[in-house]
């Protein structure tokens, strides 16, 4: 059995796309998935699965939301490695204390040509941001909900992406550790 986590974009937003996490649990148990845990209703999940397909796996777990609750979530799956070397390679420190102000968004692929002219004249004098090949890093002091790079990242970016705050990073890390 492999370790993932589970990523899930736009479920239980502004009253919208309601997915209760015990509903979630449960959804995943039936597609095979143990020691499931959850973290938060923006939809963080822990889980092993025998399946070495990640894709596949994710499209049966958003097929399957579909099927119960009318909607058909963006699932990120993503192995353990690649979220402790994305942790591991954070380029803003200053985030452990203020975990508020650094976002990571995990990108469905990696950027072939981002815009960075664009990421450049969106970003505000004290925010920050790191480019690899499958995290975008934003380190905003000011808070994320008055970014107005944060706001069109994955425009600029030219790639899907899902994004989690340093303090749900590390909640998923502590999951991540009580699964095995």
């Amino acid at each position: 059995m492999k370790t993932y986590i589970a990523l899930f974009r736009g479920i239980n937003v502004g009253g919208n796309n309601l997915l209760p996490m015990k509903e979630l649990r449960t959804l995943l148990e039936k597609l095979d998935a143990k020691n499931v845990k959850t973290y938060i209703q923006s939809g963080n999940a822990v889980f092993q699965h025998a399946t070495e397909d990640t894709d596949q796996l994710a499209e049966r777990i958003s097929a399957a939301i579909k099927e119960s609750h009318g909607f058909a979530p963006r699932v990120l799956l993503l192995d353990v490695a690649t979220v402790e070397k994305a942790v591991a390679s954070n380029p803003f420190p200053a985030a452990d204390t203020e975990p508020k102000t650094l976002h990571l968004y995990f990108l469905t692929s990696p950027a072939q040509d981002p815009n960075l002219a664009m990421i450049d004249e969106l970003k505000k004098d004290n925010e920050q941001y790191k480019l690899t090949d499958n995290v975008f890093y934003l380190y905003a002091p000011d808070g994320i909900g008055r970014s107005k790079l944060a706001e069109r990242v994955e425009r600029a970016l030219g790639v899907a992406a899902t994004a989690r705050n340093w303090r749900t990073i590390g909640k998923i890390m502590e999951m991540v550790g009580e699964v095995g």
